[in-house]
């Protein structure tokens, strides 16, 4: 029988334009299921398609430090994703979340 060869999964090599980084990142959200970590290492994700060289020169924040950051392995602070994010050229928004108790409220 022949063996079965695997190569690793990159999404970042996948990530070619601002409207494929954003659904990436929109999915995350919505997956994430409020963990800072997974958040960030999907902006992380992001960060490496676009460069993390010219992310670390628009941040201010050394690519050792983003590296980091960004690994998913902690929860790095609002600013620095703030920061990211922007240099990304995404933006974060916020919707109302509906469900049973916002229409109740009503």
């Amino acid at each position: 029988m022949a063996k079965t060869k695997t190569t690793s999964y990159d999404v970042a090599e996948h990530l070619r334009n601002p409207d494929e980084m954003a659904a990436y990142l929109e999915a995350c959200f919505e997956e994430a299921n409020g963990d800072p970590a997974f958040i960030a290492k999907a902006i992380g994700d992001i960060a490496r398609a676009k460069g993390m060289s010219q992310i670390a020169h628009d941040t201010g924040i050394s690519r050792e430090s983003l590296y980091k950051a960004l690994s998913g392995n902690r929860n790095p602070n609002f600013g620095t994703i703030l920061k990211v994010i922007n240099a990304l050229g995404l933006k974060l928004h916020a919707s109302a979340i509906m469900n049973h108790n916002s229409i109740a409220q009503q």
